[in-house]
């Protein structure tokens, strides 16, 4: 055990006291872990676009003050009661959603769903009693995510931290923890485009240029990207993408745009921007007969999906998928050995690095669309 189990941590952490303002740097004290949970000494992490979002608390429920941050990695430095597959020192990668093992969603190789360690972002506190680990002079800073990664040391659940090979540098790995892990599933899980097929990836940040990653890693040999942000198109070569679709281009709906281009419809496409439009749009795009469309964005809590029911009798698929369809715990160590085996480049998504006392520059970066994964170095 590590000389610090069982002892009350200082550290810094990055908190957000209120929504929408700059993100501080302070000294908060992290409790020890409870039965079933781990405390990490986070190494690295990463700002995702959720983070944004719920920062900026403009459709959820604001829960403040709050340590945001869910893409990172970093070495376990103690372990509470009943842990027994990790130990002090393991390499490992914190995940928002997680796997106990036990429940009828973990047991099927149907589903990645987790009953007990399903995301819960409005939940500030640990499930096992209802506190924080985190706290400023007695007074309790709220989690996210059940990750927290914005702090030097943080407190997860033992079912939502994923153990890899601790040669993998953490640096790179980091990232695999929320968004590229999420459309590189999409891509290589649910939609499964066959060699030689055609797919359209709609919207290309991050988790989409992973989707058209998964879709290059499979063989297609035709990937559509569709965005409304014409400087994104570049950037997307190289991640497989080989032409591109700008809906504010053309008169008419961007399905049938794709449609014409593709003689009838693209063969998969994997939506990944949360636009119900972008939704339908995608899902009406696929080829009658065999087309599989893919939905990985989160929309608004009020979006309501609507299509013509032919679409779908005219055999037509639609499938949602929630982070990639991976189960954290058992799948994330092999996704690490693609990146190990230089299967996966993880490099080509990182485009800015900087110092954990400079953080908010990387929201800046995020927020101006300049970003798709901004490293943050915790020891800066």
């Amino acid at each position: 055990m590590s000389n610090t189990a069982g002892q009350v941590i200082r550290c810094r952490a990055a908190v957000a006291w209120e929504a929408g303002k700059a993100l501080v740097i302070e000294e908060v004290d992290v409790a020890p872990p409870q039965a079933m949970e781990v405390r990490l000494k986070i190494l690295y992490t990463s700002v995702c676009r959720s983070d944004i979002s719920f920062w900026e608390a403009k459709v959820q429920i604001p829960v403040f003050p709050r340590i945001f941050g869910h893409e990172a990695a970093g070495i376990v430095e103690s372990v509470g009661d009943g842990v027994t597959d990790l130990k002090p020192g393991d390499h490992v990668i914190p995940v928002f959603t997680g796997e106990c093992k036990e429940c009828i969603h973990c047991k099927s190789k149907e589903s990645n769903m987790c009953d007990l360690l399903r995301i819960n972002t409005s939940r500030g506190v640990m499930i096992s009693d209802g506190q924080s680990r985190f706290s400023i002079n007695g007074k309790p800073i709220y989690h996210f995510a059940g990750t927290s990664t914005y702090s030097e040391y943080t407190v997860v659940h033992v079912g939502c931290v994923a153990k890899i090979n601790p040669s993998a540098p953490l640096d790179k790995v980091c990232i695999l923890g929320c968004s590229i892990a999420s459309g590189l599933g999409a891509a290589l899980n649910v939609a499964k485009p066959a060699r030689g097929s055609s797919v359209a990836v709609f919207g290309l940040g991050a988790v989409g240029l992973a989707a058209a990653e998964g879709a290059r890693i499979s063989g297609a040999s035709r990937i559509i990207g569709v965005d409304v942000n014409p400087r994104k198109f570049d950037q997307a070569k190289n991640f497989g993408v080989s032409e591109f679709v700008n809906p504010k281009d053309h008169d008419k709906p961007v399905q049938e745009v794709i449609a014409k281009m593709t003689g009838g419809g693209v063969d998969r496409s994997i939506e990944c921007t949360g636009d119900v439009d972008a939704m339908i749009s995608a899902f009406e795009c696929v080829h009658d007969g065999w087309g599989v469309a893919v939905l990985v964005g989160m929309p608004h809590k009020d979006a309501v999906f609507k299509t013509h029911p032919m679409k779908l009798l005219h055999q037509r698929t639609l499938k949602g998928t929630f982070f990639g369809n991976y189960k954290p715990r058992s799948d994330l160590p092999a996704i690490v050995e693609k990146y190990m085996n230089k299967e996966l480049e993880l490099e080509k998504f990182i485009t800015h690095e900087v110092p954990f006392t400079e953080i908010n520059k990387a929201y800046e970066f995020m927020l101006n669309g300049d970003s798709l994964r901004c490293i943050i170095h915790m020891d800066g």
